[in-house]
């Protein structure tokens, strides 16, 4: 029996041997951790999308307020501010040609009410960025809109990793 014990613990100290070392996480300047980056691949695009709406309704829902449905042109009003943001290189909410979120929305032809738009800029997932939000009472509130019907959501990525998400919700 001490045979076999000592048998399995040196296999055991062997095969701990062989693991990978633990990944180290890079630390800045002030010895924060720095953030990781969240790449999205072309497989991620057509979930992301479906994830953040998802998510947001199982919020909505426990805070009992309807749900919310993608709505094409609200994603192209996103889509287009989020690139914008880019260019720009700071997240506001207003276009580089000046316009507002209802600016953008009238633009794409969404013939509901703007309620509002969350913008974003990461290196989060959209699931993190969610978070975020709602961890913020005047973003929440856009999230939370009891009018909100439709969900425009959608995200530029950089080539070093920076996401600029933009979310819009209409009525």
């Amino acid at each position: 029996m001490i045979r076999l014990t000592s048998l399995m613990l040196t296999l055991a100290l062997a095969v701990a041997g062989c693991a990978p070392e633990p990944a180290q996480r890079s630390v800045g300047a002030d010895g924060k951790a720095l953030p990781r980056v969240y790449k999205i691949t072309a497989a991620d695009e057509a979930r992301i999308e479906y994830r953040t709406l998802d998510g947001l309704n199982s919020l909505r829902r426990a805070a009992g307020v309807p749900e919310v449905a993608l709505n094409a042109q609200l994603n192209a009003a996103a889509a287009t501010h989020s690139r914008d943001m880019s260019v720009q290189n700071r997240p506001w909410h207003f276009g580089s040609d000046g316009s507002s979120p209802i600016d953008r929305v009238r633009r794409v032809g969404y013939t509901g009410r703007m309620l509002g738009e969350n913008i974003s800029e990461t290196y989060e997932s959209e699931v993190e960025t969610l978070a975020a939000w709602m961890a913020e009472d005047d973003t929440r509130r856009v999230l939370m809109d009891p009018n909100a019907k439709d969900l425009g959501f959608a995200w530029y990525q950089e080539p070093n990793g920076k996401i600029w998400w933009t979310l819009i919700l209409g009525g």
